[in-house]
């Protein structure tokens, strides 16, 4: 895989020329800046930048006044090869909090996985309708735990508001033991560009190390693999990338939200 090619179509596709991922939603370019704006269930922040010491600091304070005009906590997705070398330190400087880094990894989707053995008892389940996103959102407080913030909340209702609205651009997945969810994904396409995004995955406590972040990879790269998805693109934590790593993903850039919360 050539890193830097990638990467560069990276950049372009899904950060310069990005595309609205949800039918509430809407990409503005202003200025040297790219942002998504939606609902209070959607992603809202900053996907990419063309910025220099001498703009940087006037451009943050602009999109801190958009959004807070617009009632909108959001994120400024910050990459490690993004310029200037001193973003990270303006953005605290503006109010942002940051939260931990992940690194994007990427790998070829036409090379099938093989799906690893799951469990016994564990299935996958398909999510299509209002049942399964509820199951999805189970998932992920039994994963995670709920902090109050009610992630698990506005998740559900942009992923129902996906399946309902853009159906043929989402795949989603839950992993039950019985009739318990402990596991659950999701894969975004963006049409006219090389990725399909996996999202999600987050695994309950006591079902892990057992091979079901890795099945629900699987399962998902064999689809994007039939739709002729050229690569598969996931924001990993530490937990993951070793996972992702022995299964052929490749780190790209290291990328770092950074939230304003009015």
């Amino acid at each position: 895989m050539d890193h830097a090619a990638v990467l560069a179509a990276y950049d372009r596709q899904l950060r310069r020329d990005v595309r609205a991922d949800s039918p509430d939603a809407r990409v503005e370019r202003a200025g040297d800046v790219v942002r998504q704006v939606g609902a209070e269930h959607d992603w809202n922040g900053v996907h990419w930048a063309r910025l220099d010491p001498a703009t940087a600091d006037a451009a943050i304070a602009e999109q801190v006044r958009y959004f807070t005009a617009a009632g909108r906590e959001f994120e400024w997705k910050l990459h490690s090869h993004d310029r200037p070398a001193d973003l990270a330190d303006r953005l605290l400087a503006a109010g942002f909090s940051s939260e931990p880094p992940e690194t994007v990894m990427v790998r070829e989707a036409g090379e099938l996985l093989a799906e690893p053995e799951l469990p016994e008892g564990v299935r996958l389940l398909p999510v299509t309708d209002a049942a399964g996103v509820r199951l999805m959102a189970d998932a992920h407080e039994i994963a995670f735990g709920e902090d109050g913030s009610g992630l698990s909340e506005r998740l559900a209702k942009r992923v129902l508001t996906q399946l309902t609205e853009t159906p043929d651009l989402i795949v989603a997945v839950v992993a039950m033991a019985g009739d318990v969810p402990v596991s659950a994904a999701r894969m975004e396409f963006s049409p006219g560009t090389d990725f399909a995004g996996l999202w999600g995955g987050g695994t309950a406590p006591r079902w892990r190390g057992k091979g079901i972040y890795r099945a629900l990879v699987a399962y998902r790269a064999r689809i994007a693999a039939e739709r002729g998805c050229r690569y598969l693109q996931v924001d990993a934590s530490d937990d993951s990338r070793p996972i992702l790593a022995r299964l052929g993903f490749v780190p790209l850039s290291v990328t770092t939200p950074y939230v304003y919360r009015p």
